[in-house]
């Protein structure tokens, strides 16, 4: 069997801590963790994160890869929750419950500066309602002019934007939120509901996928006036996650035409989508939070006969790896 001298033409490094600045194929070993590490580039990849305290689906994700919140949803024996979790990037902690508990409802914002809009109570009809985040308690504010579910969203606590969804039937409706108010824009090019979603606030947004029905790929890019379809998904898909901006966006779970819980991850680079590497596994109806397509939270959702705590982390650029002995 051939040594790493052989293989790379020098001895491998015997270093007291991990040195500050690896090259790319570097590999040392750690004296100290007495483990042997290597440094390359990931060109995107889910790993496993903390899990939920509570299996649930439907909810609302807002944040990032670091510090997001899980919102409301379908945990199991009751139709809708109103718990709350917030993430430190390693693990989930249950904080204070919303004050109307639900599902399928929009989240936009980050850990400490939240707000949700919409969802089912579990008695119909849909609801309008609206609560803020201020990193502690949810207060109610003013309602969505118009009561649905599973709708897309977007932005920030004081810049959101809420888009399609059920009311029923699937809708176009699109309104905007000023931090005080909300009001109805332009319409989405394409009713549908349970889609993907992305963006920065209520003037830059995508929309992607959901359920027209049946399925749908199409992409819709909003300006802060109108809609613009641009290039579809690879896949037609709904109750998929989405996580990033309007020109960073990753797409991911969901079901497809004759394949239900999806494990496809799909980039968008401002253009167009590119298929990339799989959830570990394949999920329906889950969380999603982060800031753009090299760093992206995946939480909760539904797989075969059950909600789920499963937390899968998405990560794209350096990184350093530890070997196994095995």
């Amino acid at each position: 069997m051939s040594t790493y001298k052989q293989i790379a033409g020098t001895n491998i490094e015997v270093l007291s801590s991990d040195p500050a600045n690896p090259v790319e194929g570097q590999v040392w070993y750690n004296s100290t963790s007495n483990v042997v590490k290597g440094f390359i580039y990931n060109p995107g990849s889910w790993s496993t994160g903390g899990s939920l305290n509570t299996e649930k689906a439907q909810m609302a994700g807002t944040g990032t890869q670091t510090a997001a919140l899980s919102i409301g949803g379908t945990p199991p024996v009751i139709i809708v929750g109103v718990q709350t979790e917030s993430y430190n990037g390693a693990s989930w902690t249950e904080v204070n419950d919303l004050n109307t508990g639900r599902s399928e409802l929009g989240g936009a914002g980050t850990q400490t500066a939240s707000l949700v809009f919409g969802g089912f109570t579990g008695t119909p009809p849909f609801v309008a309602l609206t609560e803020s985040w201020d990193g502690t308690n949810w207060t109610e504010v003013n309602d969505l002019n118009t009561a649905r579910r599973n709708m897309g969203s977007a932005g920030t606590q004081t810049s959101a934007l809420s888009f399609g969804g059920f009311s029923p039937p699937q809708t176009a409706i699109t309104e905007s939120w000023n931090g005080t108010s909300w009001t109805e824009v332009n319409d989405l090019n394409t009713a549908r509901d349970i889609m993907g979603s992305a963006g920065t606030d209520n003037t830059s947004a995508l929309a992607f996928g959901g359920n027209l029905p049946p399925y749908t790929a199409v992409t819709e890019s909003w300006n802060g006036t109108s809609w613009t379809e641009v290039n579809d998904l690879n896949t037609e898909k709904n109750y998929l996650a989405g996580a990033g901006t309007q020109t960073s966006a990753l797409a991911f779970g969901g079901d497809a035409p004759g394949l239900n819980r999806l494990t496809q991850t799909e980039s968008w680079n401002g253009t167009s989508w590119t298929e990339v590497n799989d959830l570990s596994t394949g999920t329906e109806k889950l969380g999603g939070a982060g800031s753009d397509n090299t760093s992206a939270l995946a939480f909760g959702g539904s797989i075969v006969g059950a909600n789920v705590t499963t937390t899968e982390e998405w990560n794209v650029g350096p990184q350093t790896i530890t070997f196994s002995d095995s």
